[in-house]
């Protein structure tokens, strides 16, 4: 069962959603001395976290933040691992698709305290299967890494700033195509593990694309 939500929340459209999250995070200052800034756009796929963080890149940009993108999507791991116990397991879908391991090495670890801001946007493509073998990039001190996708909270990754964009149960049914409609187990466990509305920074009601609210 979803838990309620709690605090205020303040209609926006999505345009000036994009704008006032670039102006938070603008503000805020990395929680352990880093030079770069972390947030993540936490949602199922029927949330269109994507589409919000690309937004977000541009208002960044417009604001002179240099922004590093990457998806949850592109560091899934391989389908022999993905796959180990069927194509429609919702635990393993939780527990055993993002290649968390991966994320820490190639985007989280560099861009630590300590860190030398060469980061990957993504390494696996899990449509063909292998590796993508994208170019490493440096983001500038001050740039701020955007990463997308469902499930991402509770991994324990140092995020400065967590969005999460929440669907009710019915919208995220209704929203989720016939052919991912097994992955919904795997977003109710989430929501009774996890409590990604309470431990986000900025919760985002998303059931209506065109009319979002959001924590204030």
């Amino acid at each position: 069962m979803t838990p309620p939500l709690r605090g205020s929340f303040e209609p926006i459209t999505p345009d000036r959603l994009a704008g006032a999250l670039a102006d938070r995070i603008t503000a805020t200052a990395p929680s352990d001395g880093s030079p770069w800034l972390r947030v993540a756009v936490d949602g199922a796929d029927a949330a269109r976290p994507g589409r919000l963080a690309d937004g977000l890149a541009g208002a960044l940009r417009l604001r002179g933040r240099p922004v590093h993108r990457v998806s949850a999507s592109g560091f899934l791991r391989p389908a022999s691992l993905r796959l180990e116990y069927g194509h429609e397991d919702p635990d393993a879908y939780h527990d055993l698709w993002l290649d968390t391991g991966a994320l820490w090495r190639e985007v989280f670890g560099p861009l630590g305290p300590d860190g030398t801001g060469r980061v990957l946007p993504d390494l696996w493509d899990p449509v063909a299967d292998r590796a993508t073998r994208s170019p490493y990039t440096t983001l500038p001190p001050g740039g701020v890494l955007l990463l997308d996708g469902p499930l991402l909270l509770g991994r324990g990754f140092p995020l400065d700033l967590a969005v999460h964009l929440r669907l009710t149960p019915a919208a995220l049914a209704r929203r989720t195509p016939a052919e991912e409609r097994w992955t919904l187990p795997a977003f109710s466990r989430y929501e009774e593990e996890t409590r990604p509305a309470e431990t986000a920074d900025v919760v985002v009601r998303a059931d209506d694309p065109r009319h979002p609210a959001w924590s204030v």
